[in-house]
């Protein structure tokens, strides 16, 4: 904060409006935005490695493996996503307390089910009460990054299920034909060819993983649409240094721009690589860039 807001009742115009943004709620709403490229950072990885094992779980010989993959993917997407957030991360949360519960506390004689209520000892809550701020974002966090991951990473196995489908069986057969073994041809020959037919799915998948961020404040947790939400509702002098009329239309018009920054910037960077995993491919990417180097 500057030297000269000191006292906010003798700013006005530019200088009251730096003094305002520079508060530290400000900088809480600041790092709300770190946070949402922190989850799309993490999640993203997570949930393609969850898609990955899904689609090759669907894909496999092994019956019950693939009735496993193929029920993941089904009852995930089947399910709508902020009815699985707001039920999988209490039901997540409870089974972790309950087997800390069950190790920690085994004279324990009370029931945990008292009617409405969830109720173990101290010693398994999870995070401890006695833990700093920190660990019960950090906690939280987690658990968000992992529900995300688990939905999406089922509509990501949707996708590279229908990609390993896609790649031409006689390739397949090519690849036995020469010796090698069904491992050696799923990560040789299946595998890298693959990418070019899951991408476009997976574009769309990372848009709406973008837009699905602000499910976070559903979560509980304190996220770009709590603070636009907080920050821009009206504010009097009784409860800020800084009273203002309700202003949450220009603090959601920031996320606006916000969000279409990314998604604009995303599209460019994945139709850059979509150009360049099509590259000699036959695929309709493909025959367009042989077509156009002919021309």
């Amino acid at each position: 904060m500057y030297n000269y807001c000191s006292d906010p009742d003798a700013l006005e115009g530019v200088k009251w409006l730096s003094c305002y943004l520079t508060t530290g709620v400000h900088f809480q709403f600041y790092n709300a935005f770190v946070k949402v490229l922190l989850l799309l950072a993490v999640t993203a990885p997570v949930a393609l490695s969850f898609g990955f094992a899904g689609a090759t779980a669907a894909r496999s010989r092994f019956l019950p493996l693939s009735w496993l993959g193929r029920g993941y993917i089904a009852v995930v997407r089947g399910v709508p996503d902020i009815a699985f957030f707001l039920f999988f991360v209490i039901a997540l949360d409870q089974m972790f307390e309950y087997v800390r519960h069950v190790a920690l506390c085994p004279d324990w004689e009370d029931p945990i089910r008292q009617g409405a209520d969830f109720i173990v000892c101290q010693q398994a809550k999870l995070p401890l009460s006695s833990a700093r701020e920190w660990v019960h974002e950090t906690y939280a966090f987690a658990l968000a990054v992992f529900t995300f991951a688990i939905v999406f990473g089922a509509f990501a196995a949707n996708v590279l299920f229908g990609a390993m489908q896609a790649v031409p069986h006689a390739q397949l057969e090519t690849a036995e034909a020469y010796g090698m073994s069904p491992r050696q041809t799923f990560w040789r020959v299946l595998v890298p060819q693959m990418w070019v037919f899951a991408l476009p799915g997976l574009s769309n998948l990372w848009q709406i993983l973008i837009k699905a961020t602000p499910l976070l404040f559903l979560l509980g947790i304190e996220d770009v649409v709590y603070w636009a939400r907080e920050l821009g509702s009206t504010k009097t002098a009784r409860f800020s240094d800084y009273p203002h009329g309700d202003w949450r239309m220009w603090y959601f018009l920031a996320l606006l721009v916000f969000y279409l920054v990314m998604t604009w910037g995303s599209e460019r960077l994945l139709n850059r690589i979509g150009a360049r995993l099509s590259y000699g491919q036959a695929t309709a990417g493909g025959e367009a860039m042989r077509k156009g180097a002919a021309l």
